[in-house]
């Protein structure tokens, strides 16, 4: 669904975002993309997206060239960026004027996600606040089914309440043919909901596995002490530490915000070869 070769993407001379970076992704997942300030995860997007363009190497998707922008392309991708802007009219408008882009676009999907979220119809759009904008725009791009869901910091702006909702609609309206890509900081509002994950550091994929490998291959667990030889990474928190060590009871959760400290210091937790205390 999702190829990448060999990509080169520059912002000027002296700012290299991405050498050689290669990935590939395939439908079913919903995948999460982390990384630094600066790693180019919203570049990343871009480029899939179609609004930026690659230098040198290759971005296929969905059997297309992002860059050449064709409807056929852009009529099963929905990307929703962290910054936008919204037209003065009501939600039903957009909608009318809208969805036809979408072949398999779900009124009925649309209609319940505004219930869930809380959202009228005749809502005026450019009037809400941030987060309710966003709600709408979650709605929107999951009621296209579109095969590529593009989701950049999709929590922002979202309250609590929201944010579980978020959760629960993620979760329980795709197909296998979709793949939801997220960019996020905020880890722990996707971290019971992506499958896979990719971390960027200095325009390179350090990290690309499968929540479940990453579950069968490490522990994540608190501990009164730091060191010991099974320990592989730890943190100090209060009452103790947060440890990574081999797994040996099958499989645990998975504390994303330890794993990314962890592979972005360098440490090789899945090799097993260095040991930090924080």
């Amino acid at each position: 669904m999702l190829k990448i070769s060999d990509l080169t993407f520059s912002y000027g001379k002296k700012h290299r975002q991405f050498d050689s970076l290669t990935l590939a992704l395939q439908p079913g997942s919903i995948t999460g993309l982390l990384g630094k300030n600066g790693a180019g995860k919203t570049t990343l997007l871009k480029i899939i997206a179609g609004s930026l363009f690659p230098q040198t190497g290759s971005v296929e998707v969905l059997n297309h060239t992002p860059g050449k922008r064709e409807p056929s392309f852009l009529a099963h991708i929905f990307f929703v960026p962290e910054e936008f802007d919204l037209p003065s009219i009501p939600i039903k408008t957009f909608i009318k004027a809208n969805a036809p882009f979408y072949p398999s676009f779900d009124a009925g999907l649309m209609t319940r996600l505004l219930k869930e979220f809380e959202l009228s119809e005749d809502t005026v759009i450019d009037k809400q606040s941030y987060g309710q904008k966003k709600k709408f725009l979650i709605s929107f791009a999951l009621a296209t089914k579109c095969r590529l869901l593009v989701l950049d910091e999709p929590t922002n702006g979202l309250d609590i309440p929201s944010k579980i909702i978020f959760r629960k609609v993620m979760a329980g309206n795709l197909d296998d043919n979709q793949l939801v890509l997220i960019s996020t900081h905020q880890v722990k509002d996707v971290e019971t909901l992506i499958d896979t994950i990719i971390i960027l550091d200095q325009g390179k994929v350090i990290l690309h596995k499968e929540i479940q490998e990453i579950a069968s291959e490490l522990q994540f667990t608190n501990s009164h002490t730091g060191v010991g030889s099974d320990v592989m990474y730890s943190e100090m928190v209060p009452g103790g530490y947060k440890v990574i060590s081999q797994q040996i009871n099958g499989s645990s959760s998975i504390d994303l915000e330890l794993l990314f400290n962890a592979v972005t210091k360098g440490v090789k937790i899945f090799q097993q070869k260095q040991k930090v205390t924080l």
